[in-house]
């Protein structure tokens, strides 16, 4: 059998998502392709992150661009002056569903669920940004909607193609720092305004942007500077906050390794800047998840607006937790190539985003990315050999999708892994409206509170519906 087939179709299969890595695509709809065929992709969002998505599928034939904003999609309109460019996305798939093969959305959180649906309805390959959702309910429809229609899709954490993602998992399979019981996560975001109390002041929209399509399926209300082409993120019409947008990236090698599923509660421990209309300055969040087969159950703790390392065991004070592939970049500061000052600097902006994998016999810390994993104490690292490779190495993220839908396995973070992964991070989401505790049952989609249930699903303007 191959590595493949051993760990996604045997080992772990019962903890593994209905839908998840060893779902193999329907080509009905596409058909085969070489691989040496390029894809016809269209982009929902073509400004800010869609630029560097639809740079990260250069390889492919760029049919058709979606964006509200023309200033901020500018790059984007120039270096494709061909291309048709279009403020609503639904006409651009309705005009050009023939020849579209494939989507890539990068729009605002709040529009991520319907365009991903619209394209999937259509047959289309998808690659959503992350988080895949603005809310719960949303993510569950995308992740049974990829498994309806069998396309191939991928959630742009980045991270999860990473081959630091795989090799933390591997380490804790392998037994070496036993069973992990807590898992401690830091990001320094959020870097746009939160715990705003205020709405913007209102003011006629630029005549470069389209106001209704850029709100799409939000509640009106009159355009504001401080909600767009940026600052979003930090509202809960719009966006997730600092835990929708950085859990997806730092969480990554968490939820691969410990094969987590869904929580059995989430609790705000603590929180700066709470008001009715924007995501705090300041958060503490505790996910409780049960045990899974052998593995006892593991609480998963989340610090935002954390300025370094939110969690540091006694003993490891005076440590640097998250690792910078200190041999090699020491072996350049003896060439003289960079200087130590260098280094620190680089080792303090590390610092803020991390995870610590706590376990009854060591601890593990990855970064951002999972660009580097590395145990410690340190002098662990002197003696230790990497474990077998279990998992399949990734191609590249856009590479990963990009081969799925010609037909090739599935890519690492398709619908089926990505929607449970986003569901339990937005309950997280979810709970920073409130103060305790919430109880979560994920067969009924809701928790112990009613007031917290409302917020499960989205409303959908007039004139935007799901389908």
């Amino acid at each position: 059998m191959t590595r493949r087939h051993f760990f996604f179709g045997s080992l772990f299969a019962t903890a593994i998502p209905a839908g998840g890595y060893g779902a193999a695509p329907k080509l009905g709809r596409l058909g085969y392709r070489s691989p040496n065929e390029k894809l016809n992709i269209a982009a929902i969002g073509a400004g800010g992150k869609g630029r560097t998505d639809i740079a990260g599928c250069a390889t492919e034939n760029m049919v058709a661009f979606a964006d509200p904003d023309s200033v901020r999609a500018g790059q984007t309109f120039e270096a494709y002056p061909k291309v048709p460019q279009y403020t609503d996305f639904r006409k651009m798939l309705d005009k050009h569903e023939r020849e579209i093969d494939a989507v890539i959305v990068a729009t605002p959180d709040h529009m991520h669920g319907m365009a991903s649906m619209w394209a999937m309805e259509r047959g289309k390959a998808v690659y959503c940004q992350k988080p895949l959702t603005r809310t719960i309910w949303e993510a569950r429809q995308l992740t049974e909607a990829a498994d309806k229609f069998g396309v191939a899709t991928q959630m742009g954490n980045q991270g999860y193609s990473n081959e630091g993602t795989r090799q933390a998992a591997e380490i804790v399979w392998s037994g070496e720092i036993g069973n992990v019981k807590e898992v401690h996560a830091w990001t320094n975001r959020p870097i746009w305004p939160q715990g705003v109390s205020t709405l913007p002041a209102s003011k006629p929209a630029p005549k470069t942007l389209d106001w209704d399509s850029w709100l799409g399926i939000a509640d009106d209300r009159p355009y504001g500077e401080g909600y767009a082409p940026f600052d979003w993120r930090g509202w809960y019409d719009f966006g997730c906050g600092a835990l929708g947008d950085m859990a997806c990236h730092i969480l990554g090698s968490v939820n691969m390794a410990l094969m987590l599923d869904a929580p059995t509660s989430v609790e705000v421990l603590s929180q700066e800047g709470k008001n009715d209309h924007t995501f705090p300055t300041k958060s503490t969040i505790r996910f409780d998840f049960p045990a899974r087969g052998s593995r006892g159950p593991v609480s998963v703790f989340w610090y935002d607006g954390a300025k370094d390392a939110a969690y540091t065991p006694d003993d490891l004070k005076g440590q640097r937790l998250i690792p910078i592939q200190q041999r090699a970049i020491q072996g350049l500061v003896d060439k003289g190539d960079i200087s130590q000052a260098d280094v620190d600097k680089f080792e303090a902006r590390t610092q803020a985003n991390g995870a610590l994998f706590v376990g009854d016999n060591g601890y593990m810390a990855t970064d951002t990315y999972a660009n580097d994993v590395h145990l410690l104490p340190r002098k662990r690292m002197d003696y230790f050999k990497m474990p077998d490779e279990w998992l399949t190495r990734s191609p590249g993220h856009y590479r990963d999708w990009i081969r799925a839908a010609k037909g090739g396995d599935p890519s690492c973070s398709n619908f089926g892994v990505a929607g449970p992964f986003t569901e339990w991070i937005l309950l997280g989401v979810l709970a920073l409206r409130f103060d305790g505790k919430l109880d979560w049952d994920r067969s009924r989609m809701k928790t112990n509170r009613d007031e917290a249930n409302q917020f499960i699903k989205p409303t959908f303007r007039k004139g935007w519906s799901w389908t």
